[in-house]
């Protein structure tokens, strides 16, 4: 009656789990599990594991394609399964593809005249399909905010950094969830960020994966009214709360979507750009509201200059720009005070007033 062995943490259990059990079990009539104790995990990883080991230990043994569960105690890494595996000499280890320990539990295998079976990764039936996306999974906000951003953008944009500049930009609230969405799709605004923070997923790497930059997944994550280094990876300079601005921002849709991936080689005044962020870097120092609608025109002018559209001229407003740098989505408007924001939004259709959001 051949027996198979396979180890691991099986710290949260999951579809891709329970997968592997079947594939494994399929190669003989007993299928053994050993998982790392909370003792092996801090030893090698520093961290305990999600549940205590009795626990596991129940949920393992009862799975109906596991025979019989033990748990390793040993401290040699990748296989502190050592002495059970000598005790029950297993006919099979089996493994996965990306096993790391290959040399080491193929040594084990000959000590014991065991078989080493490679499984192949098969597609999995379910996402996520680990534990660390699981964790991530849990840990992810119900709720998000967008962002606005005032100066400094595409400075954000690895090949379009430059040292020693900034990016500033704001977290805004209503915010949004996997359920509500009270904002237009493909508005500049930060959405995909938002939308990889909701679903557990840090949204830098996707950002620069697509040929732009990574303020919005870092704001968002961030929250409140930021100011970042120029460079290829998020630096925070300083955060404030923004309340300054409470009272002062609205937005109105432009009526198209906006694409900044595909402008992101546009030819642009990209040291008028590291002007205004200085500008609006000093502003948000001082809380000076004057002073950052200076800044938020200084970057329209570059805008304009890049081929985008004239923005609709607001009664009351002091400054303007476009949210993003894809030639549509949202225009920011900022107002001297809550009672011109109210009188424009009263008559205005579609000009909306968000606020600075910090956590």
């Amino acid at each position: 009656m051949p027996s198979v062995f396979v180890s691991g943490c099986y710290d949260i259990l999951h579809a891709g789990h329970l997968q592997f059990f079947e594939e494994a079990k399929a190669l003989g009539d007993q299928l053994i599990v050993s998982f790392a104790s909370a003792e092996v995990l801090w030893h090698h990883k520093r961290r305990k594991p999600s549940i205590p080991d009795e626990h596991k230990l129940e949920l393992l043994r009862n799975l109906r394609m596991i025979d019989e569960v033990v748990i390793g105690h040993g401290l040699e890494e990748g296989i502190d399964f050592r002495e059970h595996f000598h005790r029950l000499r297993p006919d099979i280890l089996a493994v996965t593809e990306d096993d790391k320990y290959t040399p080491l539990k193929k040594q084990l295998c000959a000590e014991t005249g065991a078989r080493y079976v490679v499984l192949p990764k098969t597609p999995p039936k379910f996402e996520p399909v680990s534990t660390s996306s699981i964790v991530r999974w849990v840990q992810a906000p119900t709720e998000a905010p967008l962002r606005v951003d005032f100066a400094g953008g595409w400075l954000d944009v690895p090949r379009h950094a430059i040292p020693g500049e900034f990016i500033v930009n704001c977290a805004i609230s209503p915010m949004v969830s996997l359920r509500e969405w009270p904002y237009q799709k493909q508005a500049g605004l930060g959405g995909s960020g938002a939308w990889a923070l909701l679903n557990g997923r840090d949204g830098v790497d996707a950002e620069i994966d697509l040929g732009v930059g990574w303020q919005d997944p870092a704001v968002i994550r961030e929250s409140g009214l930021c100011v970042w280094r120029s460079g290829h990876t998020p630096i925070l300079d300083f955060k404030h709360n923004g309340d300054f601005l409470h009272g002062l921002m609205a937005i109105l849709w432009t009526g198209k979507p906006h694409d900044t991936p595909g402008v992101a080689d546009h030819p642009r005044d990209y040291q008028k750009i590291a002007t205004a962020a200085h500008t609006a870097r000093q502003a948000a120092l001082t809380a000076n509201v004057p002073l950052l609608a200076q800044a938020i025109n200084q970057s329209l002018e570059v805008q304009l200059a890049e081929g985008m559209c004239p923005l609709p001229d607001i009664p009351g407003s002091i400054a303007g720009k476009y949210c993003g740098g894809g030639h549509g989505g949202y225009a920011l408007y900022l107002f001297p005070t809550p009672e011109t924001r109210a009188t424009a939004i009263a008559n205005t259709p579609d000009l909306r007033p968000v606020e600075p959001h910090c956590q």
